[in-house]
């Protein structure tokens, strides 16, 4: 199989569960929305920490789909025909990781613009959030993957995705918030390439050799 078809695969069955993503979105505008309610209508206030409830809201909504990430396909056998496709099993991780990137870190990233403005983010910091947002859902979604292929097969693992993803995303969040709130976010912007560029390679061996563990 090639790495393009298991892509084309996992979009197909994202598809046909379309719920998935409307479900992460609702929870993305939802969330955010609360905040206003809790803190008031104060325009400063609300302008100043609308980086921060973004990606908070952003990386809670992307935990959402992990948990039937390699689930459903361990359960019904269709992960030990992916380990034997001919793809080695990191790219079967990667492949999965581009598959919920594409179904929930896009569609984030898309709402994300007008759901800022709602919150009063000046019109010059929403196009450096979009940029932290493009990089920071990559490198979740690479983080998630990995966490849902450790977890697999074990008892209440979706418990323990949240707890083993969450303290891993820190970084990314502080980084990523902190890009749209300086007045120069080029260095905040770096450290998040770099970040990606980093987990681009790690995160998929690690996923891999948890998916080998979990068939075995």
């Amino acid at each position: 199989m090639r790495f393009s078809a298991l892509i084309g695969r996992e979009l197909r069955l994202s598809l046909r569960h379309g719920g998935d993503t409307l479900a992460v979105l609702l929870f993305f505008v939802l969330a955010a929305s609360l905040f206003p309610l809790a803190l008031g209508p104060a325009p400063g206030v609300l302008r100043a920490i609308a980086p921060g409830i973004v990606w908070v809201t952003a990386l809670l909504a992307s935990l959402l789909p992990l948990d039937r990430l390699f689930g459903a396909d361990f359960e019904d056998g269709s992960l030990d025909l992916l380990l034997l496709s001919g793809l080695p099993a990191a790219a079967v991780a990667l492949a999965k990781a581009a598959g919920h990137w594409l179904v929930t870190g896009l569609p984030l990233l898309l709402i994300a613009g007008p759901l800022a403005t709602m919150l009063g983010l000046r019109p010059a910091a929403l196009p450096v959030l979009l940029a932290g947002l493009g990089l920071g859902t990559l490198v979740l979604s690479l983080l998630g993957t990995a966490g849902a292929a450790i977890v697999l097969g074990a008892r209440r693992g979706g418990v323990l995705l949240p707890l083993l993803v969450l303290p891993l995303a820190t970084p990314v969040l502080i980084f990523g918030a902190g890009a749209a709130a300086a007045g120069s976010p080029r260095a905040a912007l770096l450290y998040l390439a770099a970040i990606l560029a980093a987990a681009l390679p790690l995160c998929p061996l690690a996923a891999g050799a948890a998916l080998r563990a979990a068939v075995e």
